[in-house]
């Protein structure tokens, strides 16, 4: 395993695994905003706005 790292350099083969796993969280994470069901920045459009429903009175 250590005759891999021979062959790259460290630093740079690290610092772009970071960098790509930056940009995919970053990916994951537009597309999920981009989704009515997911957008937890202005709330659930499909069921009412992120508000719970109404609970009807009770009929005496």
């Amino acid at each position: 395993m250590w005759r891999i790292w021979l062959l790259f350099d460290p630093r740079r083969s690290l610092i772009a695994l970071f960098t790509f796993l930056f940009v995919l969280a970053l990916l994951i994470h537009f597309i999920l905003l981009s989704t009515d069901k997911f957008n937890w920045i202005e709330g659930s459009k499909a069921h009412g706005g992120g508000t719970p429903p109404a609970v009807p009175a009770a009929q005496k």
